[in-house]
């Protein structure tokens, strides 16, 4: 299945310990350059989905709005979780490319 190939490589990533998660540290990831990729959960409040947007962007860190935030603490084995950060660019890279929707989208 297809779809969920980049939980799949998410969780992945929580074992090899390149996924750093909470607002302060993935917000201090972003800012250091460590961040190579932001995950967002879809159902994430709208400051959170602004914060994350204005400051990805400021830093050029790629982000993707896609999943539930149980889909993304589940793919990492652990609760729920609204944003995570992708500290290693080989698994950033995975993940992007298994993506079917950009995160531009708006408005569905």
């Amino acid at each position: 299945m297809m779809k969920n190939n980049w939980l799949s490589t998410l969780g992945l990533a929580m074992r090899a310990g390149k996924i750093v998660t909470g607002d302060d540290t993935v917000m201090k990831a972003v800012r250091s350059g460590e961040a190579k990729l932001v995950l967002l959960a879809s159902d994430a409040a709208a400051n959170a989905q602004k914060k994350y947007r204005d400051k990805c962007s400021f830093y050029n860190v790629p982000l993707i709005e896609q999943g539930s935030r149980f889909e993304l603490g589940s793919a990492i084995g652990k609760v729920e979780r609204v944003v995570l950060a992708v500290t290693d660019a080989g698994f950033a890279n995975r993940i992007a490319q298994c993506q079917v929707k950009p995160a531009e989208v708006e408005g569905n």
